[in-house]
């Protein structure tokens, strides 16, 4: 199938898309969220899906390339750990956003109070 602008894989896309695209799906954030608890192997992380392990290993190629989780080999077991770093990319995207969209809504607030005065 061929690659779409935009796609995970793309090397055009930024960290924060790949992140993003990680987080997209219902799974991964799981994964993530039981990640946040400390280091799980895949069998571990498998375990609470209903799915097959080699679809499950996919969700966990997209957490990797996407920076938010690193994997170890030790033998024949692999062990997932949380990066936090790409979180905290997120969470400082966000907050810049929140800034902006705070300041915009109040500018409206105050607009629409000066408009409402106009018209008494």
């Amino acid at each position: 199938m061929p690659k779409r602008r935009g796609d995970a894989d793309d090397p055009t896309n930024t960290g924060l898309d790949r992140v993003f695209h990680a987080l997209s799906d219902p799974t991964r954030r799981q994964v993530v969220e039981r990640l946040g608890r400390g280091p799980a192997t895949t069998s571990d992380l498998a375990r609470p899906f209903d799915m097959a392990l080699p679809s499950f290993t996919e969700h966990l190629g997209v957490l990797e390339r996407s920076g938010l989780v690193t994997s170890e080999k030790t033998g024949r077991v692999r062990t997932y750990r949380l990066a936090p770093q790409p979180l905290e990319d997120v969470n400082t995207w966000l907050a810049a956003q929140r800034v902006l969209w705070t300041r915009r809504l109040d500018q409206l607030d105050a607009f629409l109070n000066d408009l409402k005065e106009q018209q008494k």
